[in-house]
């Protein structure tokens, strides 16, 4: 039965995994139609109504928490997270953007060291410097293929990193629900103010894309909450490497889109460092 539960948490990684992937290919074709603070209200407008039927019936308790201000810095930060990402689209391709991404486990690493007292020896501190050199491989600073937008992208897998050890930091605490609920809520009142300054007319063959950005970031969620349910987080992260495969698959079919070498150089560099590190905080965790 747990090995029959690892095998659905991993197939539920990897489908949570296709979901975000396929909300970056609407967000990637929305920013070139429409104002990408409309995508962004589209996106936490369409989780916060979902996640609210959801939990309708126990609605009072979903919103009961103990830690506001955590969960508030949280949504913002994964707000400023989705914000840099959809803009940095305007000029990035999946790819490249999808490569970038996979940074974060070696940026929360250096984060729980410096915030959060963990260890941070030799080996970590290597990887680390190999995760970098591989960005700056698919960055190519001081090249005609280097564009600011790229600093976006890095913006916002800083951001998800400090959403991400605000979440190691509040530990078991909350409820998952509570989580979504609010990282949704806070997002979606934010964007209400924002939105009717940067609000352009639609098109009828927008409104799929609008739709498709919201359903698929909040399935993409909701399959990963109930991925890590079923596996431990150490076993399930190596899969999320998969997004390189889709991102790569999508950019050719939809944008016609092919990277050069180094994009794909510099993704092996992340993804070996990143890997490095997952096996040796499995290993320390065994023994």
């Amino acid at each position: 039965m747990a090995e029959n539960n690892v095998a659905r948490g991993i197939a539920l990684m990897i489908a949570a995994t296709l979901m975000f992937t396929l909300m970056d290919v609407c967000a990637k074709a929305l920013s070139t139609r429409v104002d990408t603070v409309q995508t962004l209200w589209a996106r936490y407008t369409v989780q916060m109504v979902v996640v609210a039927l959801i939990v309708l019936p126990r609605l009072r308790s979903v919103v009961h928490t103990q830690r506001l201000g955590l969960q508030v810095f949280r949504a913002f930060a994964l707000l400023a997270t989705t914000g840099f990402f959809f803009f940095g689209f305007k000029k990035m391709s999946l790819i490249e953007t999808t490569a970038l991404m996979q940074i974060s486990p070696i940026f929360i690493m250096v984060g729980a060291a410096v915030f959060l007292g963990e260890t941070f020896g030799f080996r970590r501190a290597a990887a680390a410097a190999v995760a970098l050199l591989g960005a700056m491989i698919v960055l190519r600073p001081g090249t005609d293929a280097f564009t600011p937008y790229a600093l976006l992208t890095l913006g916002g897998t800083i951001c998800y990193s400090s959403y991400a050890l605000a979440t190691r930091y509040a530990g078991r605490g909350e409820d998952v629900w509570t989580s979504l609920f609010y990282t949704g809520t806070v997002a979606t009142l934010v964007l209400c103010v924002m939105v009717p300054f940067f609000w352009q007319p639609l098109e009828v063959s927008d409104l799929p894309y609008m739709l498709g950005v919201g359903l698929f970031g909040t399935m993409g969620q909701l399959l990963l909450i109930r991925a890590l349910s079923m596996a431990p987080a150490s076993i399930l992260a190596p899969f999320t490497y998969v997004a390189l495969v889709f991102s790569s698959v999508w950019g050719v079919l939809f944008f016609n889109n092919y990277p050069d070498g180094p994009v794909y150089i510099g993704a092996l560099v992340i993804v070996g460092a990143g890997l490095y590190v997952w096996h040796r905080e499995t290993r320390v965790k065994t023994s």
